[in-house]
């Protein structure tokens, strides 16, 4: 005696093409009339556009490479900060805003060492880079770093 066929639910059975008139998709098996789709051996590779001048190539080139982890800083140099008003003490982001010396753009701020630096200033920034950070300490100033 044949084992029943189990019928899981979701699924169907495969449509059967190509096996006469009467069986729903004969003659043609569902690929319609005449072209390139309906012949066998029908392989178009992917993003075939038919011969027209594909859109990856229409595109323009990048140049170079960008990470897109990288963190872009906004430069301040110290000479810039050198500027600043005898009563400015201490330095932050705030500060920076009000004498414009930072862009609209959230930036991390980045204290670089060209030029002097001759006042006793503590300076909040994201990053310093090393020339930065002994002319500010070798002025009398300290260096914080700000974690966001």
């Amino acid at each position: 005696m044949p084992i029943p066929l189990v019928k899981v639910p979701g699924t169907r059975k495969r449509k059967r093409v190509g096996r006469g008139i009467s069986a729903g998709q004969g003659k043609t098996a569902g690929r319609g009339t005449k072209g390139q789709k309906s012949r066998s051996g029908d392989k178009q590779r992917p993003r075939f556009e038919g011969g027209r001048m594909p859109v990856i190539r229409q595109l323009p080139k990048m140049d170079g490479f960008v990470h897109h982890r990288k963190i872009v800083y906004h430069p301040i140099n110290l000479e810039d900060l050198e500027k600043l008003p005898i009563d400015v003490k201490e330095v932050d982001l705030e500060v920076l805003k009000k004498y414009k010396l930072l862009s609209k753009k959230n930036l991390p701020v980045k204290i670089l060492g060209k030029g002097e630096i001759a006042k006793a200033l503590k300076v909040y920034a994201h990053a310093f880079s090393k020339t930065a950070r002994e002319k500010i300490e070798k002025a009398g100033g300290a260096c914080e770093v700000i974690k966001e």
